[in-house]
């Protein structure tokens, strides 16, 4: 589907559905009201599949990060392992705490705990699953959970499950604000004072929609200066580290040599990894209460041999350095795109009028390192404007809206890949600075001027003639 066809397709699915249904069973006309909610936020969720993945695009909004996917080193690894155990079962057979625990995973688990520095390790059948698991089965009643605001939504899940006392946020990546949460806890929790119970901070390492990185060190020394019994333990989400940050990609408490510091860290291999699962890092009383605790554990089937051996198959890159290269790769690309778009002679202009805004673009030259995650702002009614511009294009690109991000902060998150090129980092940050020169000549002109770009007129267009 050429990227005219896949937008216009894309913006029809957003036409309400409801009024029309006035004749329909009660049962489907509700959902679709409740359906017509997200149309009217241009948020419906459509199966349509991206232009990257047919050849018609350049692919910056995939997980497939190392690019282990799309240039086939994965698939390789993974036969390799597969034809070393030629016998394997397709099935687990069972829970883990049933007929389906079984050798090979546990030996996976321990090369999984070893490469990440961690006593023992419990593979998940999803990142999701695994925050539940956490959040739902580690805290003890009068224990107490504070919580950047920005944390995944699958911790917000988990905790609503938690038996936890309270639950309190602090700013995102604001030290000031997770000492004085802190410090109101301590105070107000008499269990906590004392020692008796604890405090569990959960933080990510790199966050999903910001591409900015947790400020860990810091929040560690403040967690000793307030709880000075020593019961602030940490829980550290590296899903957007792995494979990316780190020693051979072994995420950012690695990078950081913070192992004995964090009580509890989940990566996931959906993303940088190029599999499925995620696993969660502790030491053995950890292990052995999510195994005892956690529904997501104990009421379902354990992570199949096939998919283990998919994980174990990118494990086996990570560990031999071969992804060194490529974690390096994305390194450059992001400096390289930071650098040309703000190279740019319509950069400060745009980005004063508020046309164009990189917040992780700011010094970013005295960092150690970039992340992958680059989000783009623009005026909150513009951003589809300037997806268009990109897929037309053939840039790969989406806008990510409420509820993924709060109301008023919808952004376009654009994602760095091993096996993106200069010249194509070069042709995005180009032709995002096109478009805002475009929305600046419009914003300037007079009377009459068109104020809807052109790449949007086109859509709009075929949309017309569907």
């Amino acid at each position: 589907m050429a990227a005219p066809a896949f937008l216009s397709s894309w913006i029809k699915a957003q036409r309400l559905k409801a009024p029309r249904m006035k004749d329909a069973p009660t049962f489907y006309r509700n959902l679709e009201e409740a359906l017509d909610v997200r149309r009217t936020d241009h948020a419906m969720i459509t199966r349509t599949q991206s232009t990257w993945k047919t050849g018609e695009a350049v692919d910056f909004c995939s997980n497939d990060l190392l690019s282990l996917g799309s240039t086939g080193q994965l698939r390789k690894e993974f036969l390799e392992e597969l034809a070393r155990n030629p016998d394997f079962p397709i099935y687990a057979g069972g829970s883990r705490l049933m007929d389906g625990n079984y050798d090979y995973i546990e030996q996976v688990e321990q090369e999984i705990a070893d490469f990440h520095g961690s006593e023992t390790a419990l593979i998940m059948n999803s990142g999701y699953e695994a925050n539940g698991a956490i959040f739902a089965a580690i805290p003890r009643p009068g224990d107490a959970i504070i919580y950047d605001e920005l944390v995944h939504a699958s911790t917000h899940d988990g905790m609503s499950h938690s038996l936890a006392l309270c639950k309190m946020p602090f700013r995102h990546n604001d030290v000031d604000s997770f000492r004085d949460v802190l410090a109101s806890v301590v105070d107000s929790q008499p269990l906590i004072r004392d020692g008796s119970r604890s405090v569990l901070v959960s933080v990510e390492s790199i966050y999903s929609m910001d591409g900015d990185v947790c400020p860990i060190e810091e929040l560690i020394e403040i967690a000793k200066e307030v709880c000075t019994k020593g019961n602030a333990v940490f829980i550290v989400d590296e899903a957007h580290a792995t494979g990316i940050i780190g020693p051979n990609g072994a995420g950012l408490i690695c990078e950081l040599g913070l192992q004995n510091e964090i009580a509890i860290r989940l990566h996931t291999f959906g993303k940088a990894l190029a599999s499925t699962g995620a696993v969660i890092l502790g030491n053995q009383s950890v292990r052995l209460a999510l195994m005892n605790f956690a529904r997501s554990v104990i009421y379902t089937t354990a992570p199949s041999f096939p998919a283990v051996a998919a994980i174990r198959a990118a494990y086996n890159l990570l560990r031999s350095g071969v992804t060194q290269e490529s974690q390096e790769k994305i390194q450059h690309l992001v400096k390289h795109f930071l650098t040309t778009i703000t190279s740019n002679e319509i950069w400060d202009e745009a980005n004063d009028m508020g046309i164009l805004s990189i917040p992780v673009s700011e010094n970013w030259e005295f960092r150690d390192f970039v992340t992958h995650i680059v989000p783009v702002w623009t005026r909150q009614r513009y951003n589809f404007w300037l997806v268009f511009h990109l897929q037309l294009a053939k840039l790969s690109a989406f806008p990510i809206d409420y509820p993924v991000v709060p109301k008023g902060q919808s952004r376009i998150r654009l994602m760095f890949h091993a096996a993106n090129t200069d010249a194509e980092v070069e042709l995005l940050a180009n032709s995002i600075c096109d478009w805002a020169k475009e929305m600046i000549d419009i914003e300037k002109g007079g009377e009459g001027k068109s104020k809807i770009p052109k790449a949007a007129q086109q859509i709009y267009a075929l949309m017309a003639d569907v």
